[in-house]
């Protein structure tokens, strides 16, 4: 949808309290109130109001920049944010304050979750996925965690996913081990159950609509109790984690995405000073990675121009950024299942932090 062409017009009321919001009623009329102008392009912005329930809008509502001060970053952020750039570095290259980079990224995240969903509208779901959990921490070592993320084998696609409060593991020194009893008496220890529900929730995902899957993963012992959690029976193949991870590994397609998200993300290198500072943040990264890797990145660099949407069969061409944003989705008009709405309205805390940022914003989504 180009709002800029002649002849644009509304496809729907974008009031959620209208009847036609959803498309719950036939016969929409609405009519043109005149214009504005702004300094930058389009300059001539038209308005519109609704006749059944009087609301006034633009054809600046249904743009991904509505509400901006400054449009032209985004293309640019979705860009640097999958280059490995950190956010004080894309502040610094396009010469904005890092916390306008913040709420950029955390918008394109909350867009991607919902183009993703809008895409996978009427597709049925994969026979087999791989699945896995991809550990990194924030804030601290003292707080790791996992991306639960599955991927379908055939084309690499990026299906979903969720995440996993975990407590800190593996060698410590005495200091260490002491400073951790402190932050688990002050925050509570995580829930030794998050691995098995995060699981879950992917799995609920990944298989509804069917009545048997395929599903393949390392020997994680939550997995197994994950799968007798869900509806769906589950033929549950196991490879070793041990075992060489080349591209004859049955798991290779998801090593291939943890290896992706490292090479492509700042805040998952080895040895950086970038680490994630919120889980929230990181999930919403993780969701322009999908968007950008599914739709955008060519599935082999050196064989023919196709990408795993196309693969999957969600597209017919290769997407480039003003196709990722050329439209807005309203959150009212998409259902996100239950770990996504969280992040969506950025309810996902971080233990360590008195202050976490919630999405309350009501035009400026």
């Amino acid at each position: 949808m180009n709002i800029r062409r002649p002849g644009w017009h509304p496809p729907h009321c974008p009031n959620p309290n209208c009847k036609h919001h959803r498309g719950l009623a036939e016969g929409w009329r609405y009519k043109r109130r005149g214009f504005f102008l702004r300094r930058i392009r389009p300059f001539r912005i038209q308005r519109f109001t609704c006749l059944t329930c009087g609301r006034n809008f633009s054809s600046q509502t249904f743009s991904t920049t509505y509400w901006q001060k400054r449009p032209e970053l985004d293309a640019k952020i979705l860009l640097l944010t999958v280059g490995c750039m950190a956010n004080r570095q894309i502040a610094r290259a396009l010469q904005a304050a890092p916390s306008t980079i913040d709420r950029h990224i955390a918008r394109l995240g909350r867009h991607c979750m919902l183009l993703h969903m809008k895409l996978l509208e009427g597709v049925p779901s994969p026979a087999e996925i791989i699945f896995d959990g991809f550990e990194t921490f924030e804030l601290s070592q003292y707080h790791p965690f996992h991306h639960n993320i599955a991927v379908e084998p055939d084309n690499g696609f990026f299906l979903y996913h969720t995440d996993s409060p975990l407590r800190r593991k593996g060698r410590m020194t005495d200091i260490q081990k002491q400073r951790r009893e402190e932050l688990e008496a002050e925050l509570d220890r995580p829930d030794p159950k998050a691995v098995q529900n995060g699981i879950r929730e992917l799995l609920e995902f990944a298989t509804r609509g069917r009545t048997v899957i395929t599903g393949r993963s390392d020997e994680h012992p939550a997995y197994r109790r994950s799968i007798a959690q869900i509806a769906c029976r589950v033929r549950h193949k196991v490879t070793s984690s041990k075992d060489h991870r080349d591209k004859h590994n049955p798991l290779w397609e998801v090593n291939l995405a943890d290896l992706m998200i490292r090479h492509s993300t700042a805040a998952h290198k080895r040895e950086t000073i970038a680490w994630v500072k919120r889980r929230q943040s990181s999930a919403e990264r993780l969701s322009i990675f999908m968007v950008w890797r599914n739709l955008m990145k060519r599935r082999w660099e050196k064989g023919p121009a196709v990408s795993s949407g196309m693969l999957k069969g969600v597209t017919d061409r290769l997407w480039k950024v003003r196709d990722v944003l050329a439209e807005r989705i309203f959150r009212t008009r998409m259902d996100l299942p239950d770990c996504w709405d969280r992040y969506y309205v950025r309810s996902v805390s971080t233990a360590g932090l008195s202050r976490n940022h919630r999405h309350t914003l009501m035009y400026a989504y």
